[in-house]
């Protein structure tokens, strides 16, 4: 008897194809749309941002089409959707700050950021080759983290090395080796860090044996962290820590025990560190300054611009989050969408970013190895986390950390590995998504 015909699984391949010349159009639209309102037309650049972003994406379709024909067809184009937001934002704060042109470096970082993506798409076929390098991962990102210290702090925090012109901020490129580290081992310890141990009252906590050499590793890097007053980062690695442990586990307790332990070192710190302790006094007060007669501080102008926003915003290229300072294309770039692009525009972003982080969960649930389903929703936590402390930071509803939104905001080290998460993502994906080969 004739076996029965296989049956085709759909990759996805043109429906990716076809968000990203969305994505594209929405960016080169959005490029227009700035040019229109200060200059009253279209923009002289605009045909070669377009052309820039379409190649890249292009670039990044077909290698994902060659090498991970399988993988999520949402990934790519929502990075790429958000990249181009984050271009058009910076761009449009460019013309209100003549002397400071930060899209075309920003660009720039993007080509290079898809560049390692179909760098890794090439070198990992298999994210299980990964895991090999866990203590290597470890010992990286002790090293990354450890170069800052060694030069001059910028605003407070020893975070970038600099030469020249040139800077680069190494903690980024941390936390996507400790991902690693933390999968790595967690996944080899699952079953002794959740069936054995001694038992306290309603929890059961591993053998120090076990879970010691990871929490070791983890206090180092935070120590360190905490000596360079980066936070912010030190926040991500505590909060990577306690979702892993808990997925390899499947104990709530950790996530009570780490959100206790994470108060109380905010706390702690939020006294004895000057520099963290003024950040949560603009917290506590982001009008101090009007009331002392020393005008608006950054936060103050950031809640205004969001204010001014209202529900659909006052139009690309029409708003004033300019005044913010040094930091409206980083860390409070994100007021601007706010103001410009309104409460619609915000949660529509957001969205982007709750798709992403829901693709990259979906991701880890479907992976059969423990390796990568850790992984998988690590790197998702990682995105996840940062958007959450950065919102949080610019809204007022916590203070402010000093980190950059994932893809949006200017910074040639996050939006790079930014791209490198996505590439990894990708990879699992395809593993998680392809077909079982019959025997």
């Amino acid at each position: 008897m004739a076996p029965p015909p296989a049956v085709r699984v759909p990759t996805g391949r043109t429906t990716e194809l076809l968000l990203l010349a969305a994505a594209v159009g929405v960016s080169v639209l959005g490029y227009v749309a700035v040019g229109a309102a200060i200059d009253g037309g279209v923009p002289a650049g605009a045909g070669g941002y377009g052309a820039a972003l379409g190649v890249l994406a292009l670039l990044a379709h077909a290698t994902v089409r060659w090498r991970a024909p399988y993988a999520d067809p949402l990934l790519l184009p929502i990075a790429l959707l958000l990249n181009g937001i984050g271009l058009v934002v910076i761009y449009r704060l460019d013309r209100a700050t003549p002397g400071d042109q930060a899209a075309p470096t920003q660009l720039l970082w993007s080509a290079t950021g898809v560049a390692l993506f179909v760098t890794v798409l090439l070198a990992v076929r298999d994210h299980r080759v990964l895991r090999r390098y866990a203590w290597i991962s470890a010992l990286a990102a002790l090293v990354l983290l450890v170069l800052p210290v060694f030069f001059p702090a910028v605003y407070g925090a020893h975070i970038w090395i600099t030469v020249g012109s040139f800077s680069i901020q190494p903690g980024e490129f941390a936390k996507v080796l400790l991902a690693v580290f933390f999968a790595a081992y967690l996944a080899a310890f699952r079953d002794a860090l959740a069936l054995t141990g001694r038992r306290i009252w309603r929890w059961q906590l591993p053998r120090g044996r076990v879970l010691g050499p990871v929490l070791v590793v983890w206090a180092v890097f935070v120590g360190v962290l905490v000596l360079e007053t980066d936070l912010g980062t030190s926040l991500l690695f505590f909060g990577l820590f306690v979702i892993l442990l808990y997925v390899a586990t499947a104990r709530s307790g950790w996530i009570a025990i780490g959100l206790l332990l994470s108060a109380a070192a905010a706390v702690a710190v939020g006294l004895l560190e000057p520099h963290v302790h003024g950040r949560v006094e603009d917290w506590l007060h982001p009008t101090a300054s009007i009331d002392a007669g020393r005008g608006a501080g950054q936060l103050a102008q950031s809640l205004f611009a969001f204010a001014a926003g209202g529900l659909l915003g006052t139009g690309l290229g029409r708003g004033h989050s300019i005044l913010i300072g040094f930091a409206a294309k980083s860390d409070f770039v994100l007021a601007t969408v706010g103001e410009e692009l309104g409460l619609a525009g915000l949660t529509a972003l957001l969205l982007l970013y709750a798709v992403l982080v829901g693709r990259g969960f979906k991701t880890g649930i479907a992976l059969r190895d423990p390796f990568g389903r850790l992984l998988a929703i690590g790197l998702a936590g990682i995105v996840a986390l940062q958007v959450f402390v950065v919102a949080g930071g610019v809204l007022d509803l916590i203070p402010l950390t000093g980190m950059t939104m994932p893809f949006l905001a200017q910074g040639g080290s996050s939006v790079v590995t930014n791209w490198v998460m996505v590439a990894l993502l990708v990879r699992m994906s395809d593993a998680a998504r392809r077909p079982a080969v019959p025997r």
